[in-house]
């Protein structure tokens, strides 16, 4: 009696094999960027918190818009140039870092001119927690592929710039709550669009995965601070 097994050859064996082997390889690299990123994401919000505090401790003032999206872009285009270095590590800390330095006046101005600013700044920093975890779980869980948003996005962010340019000449005062609860939804959007390029390999970097992520988490923040202040008649 025959016993030798035949294993499968040609097309319907090495090839089946071969993939098999790529997608593990895939799913090991995509665990790994999802790993390193919300381990540097949670690092980089902590030391963000640490530089507000610092900022309000020693009451530093904002450098205004202007300084603030000169030090924002600069900062990111050196995270994005160095972004496969270690100085990308570096630049990532500097970026999020000075985000929070920012975030310190703002806060002490909440704190000092509003009887529940304390209160306020609690709801949205809960709030944002809630509403990243349950995107992102979503996704996680899901698995969808949210690559069909990145026109929808794109355009987003481009109105959002404009507004603020615009802001430059006209008072846009009176339309701050319509625009900030605009950003809220457009950074809920980037999250869900981040999440889904890093599980399905659209991102293999965790350091520009990280620096994304952050952003979202800050404009939804400021936007959510803003909103509960505004719906508070403060």
């Amino acid at each position: 009696m025959q016993t030798n097994r035949q294993f499968p050859q040609g097309r319907d064996g090495s090839t089946t094999l071969s993939q098999r082997s790529g997608r593990q390889d895939s799913l090991l690299a995509t665990h790994t960027v999802l790993r390193n990123t919300y381990f540097l994401l949670s690092a980089t919000l902590l030391f963000s918190a640490l530089t507000a505090g610092i900022s309000m401790t020693f009451s530093i003032p904002h450098p205004g818009l202007v300084l603030t999206l000169v030090g924002y872009f600069g900062l990111l285009f050196l995270t994005s140039k160095f972004r496969n270095s270690s100085l990308g590590l570096v630049f990532v800390f500097a970026l999020t870092g000075f985000m929070g330095m920012t975030l310190g006046p703002i806060l002490s101005f909440y704190m000092q001119s509003m009887p529940n600013g304390g209160q306020l700044i609690f709801t949205a920093l809960a709030s944002t927690g809630l509403m990243f975890f349950g995107l992102s779980t979503y996704v996680l869980t899901t698995r969808k592929d949210m690559s069909f948003m990145g026109g929808f996005l794109l355009v987003g962010l481009i109105g959002m710039v404009a507004v603020i340019l615009i802001s430059f000449f006209v008072d846009l005062s009176a339309f701050q709550m319509a625009i900030s609860a605009g950003i809220v939804l457009l950074m809920g959007g980037m999250i869900l669009y981040q999440t889904s390029a890093i599980i399905h390999g659209g991102e293999q970097n965790y350091i520009m995965a990280t620096v994304s992520l952050f952003v979202s988490i800050y404009n939804i923040f400021i936007n959510l601070l803003m909103l509960f202040g505004m719906g508070g008649d403060d």
